[in-house]
């Protein structure tokens, strides 16, 4: 249920809605606005007629209204306004669409700083870099660990960049919080509820990418066990969906930018790199993407893809990123947005 209380409510009244809530078994999730406070009350329960009445005839209370989609934190019902996440100072979800870019893993120091040097000319806002890597095969290389979240700290130092990096298990869960601005959660750890929750507490920007095999409303609920912990910097990244077709590595679900920015309020970052599979095919995809509505863009950009240890095929070299961004900047500007 969303509580919205009437203009000039106190703070007593508040409390005691809050409270109310509590007592009914729900838990109080505040907005305050210029005008009014707006409180979520989220349970098991869609609103029962009785837990209505109950909050409807509070002091200072105007209106009860029940939240119908399950993803209740996430929903536009709970929150009509979009979300804007702040990274130490980039805004994703405003007007101005910030690019994310950077190696799929940190190799070495030389790799690092020669890639983050030349996104930032290019006008990259963050900086991505996996220190901790999924892969498929145990056999194949999965990070550099501590040293790499280091080397992101490193460049982040020198080109001012925040860093955006994976965080695969809870274990790692320190170590990233100490190094990383933005804790990627990454297409196979969508639906890892343990995880999610505790990055939720976290307090900490999370871009949360969907799953290899989640519908849409799977990965709103993957976001409301990160909202539901208190952390609504949440930031939700379409990379594309496992289906029959194989021309690609996977099929990259642009429906899902407009889908998502009508039922929720949190901001969408689009990752054509994953999506696609294939370094021809992300400055296409990354135009569209801007067209459909995307609030950001996460790139793979490489100084030597041919040697990369990891996605080197759906890297792009440093000039056709910067080329990327020239292109992306004219049409942001005809969707009425800037880079």
């Amino acid at each position: 249920m969303i509580v919205v209380m009437k203009s000039g409510a106190d703070p007593e009244e508040i409390e005691r809605a809050k409270a109310t809530m509590i007592e009914l078994g729900y838990t109080p999730h505040p907005i305050e606005g210029l005008l009014r406070t707006v409180i979520g009350a989220v349970g098991d329960e869609r609103g029962k007629p009785e837990d209505v009445e109950a909050l409807s005839i509070l002091n200072g209370v105007e209106k009860v209204i029940p939240i119908l989609p399950s993803h209740k934190l996430a929903s536009r019902e709970f929150k009509p306004e979009d979300t804007e996440v702040n990274v130490k100072g980039t805004i994703v979800g405003g007007n101005k669409i910030p690019v994310i870019a950077g190696p799929c893993s940190v190799e070495s120091e030389e790799q690092l700083m020669e890639v983050a040097r030349a996104i930032k000319e290019a006008g990259a806002t963050m900086l991505r870099g996996g220190a901790y890597k999924p892969r498929s095969s145990p056999y194949a290389f999965q990070g550099m660990g501590v040293e790499g979240l280091k080397l992101l700290a490193q460049a982040r130092e020198e080109t001012g960049l925040p860093i955006v990096t994976e965080i695969l298990n809870i274990k790692h869960l320190e170590s990233v919080l100490e190094y990383a601005d933005v804790l990627q959660i990454g297409a196979r750890n969508s639906q890892n509820y343990a995880l999610l929750s505790e990055v939720g507490k976290s307090k900490k920007p999370v871009l949360l990418k969907r799953g290899m095999s989640t519908t849409i409303k799977e990965f709103l609920m993957c976001a409301e066990y990160i909202l539901s912990e208190g952390n609504e910097d949440v930031m939700l990244c379409e990379r594309g969906i496992r289906t029959f077709e194989t021309a690609t590595r996977n099929t990259f679900d642009l429906n899902a930018i407009p889908v998502l920015k009508e039922r929720t309020h949190l901001p969408i970052v689009a990752d054509p790199s994953h999506g696609t599979g294939y370094w021809q095919y992300v400055t296409p995809m990354t135009l569209a993407s801007i067209a459909a509505g995307a609030d950001g863009i996460i790139i793979e950009v490489h100084n030597n893809p041919e040697v990369a240890v990891s996605d080197g095929g759906q890297s792009l070299k440093p000039k056709k990123f910067a080329e990327l961004m020239k292109k992306a900047a004219v049409v942001a500007k005809a969707v009425g947005r800037e880079l």
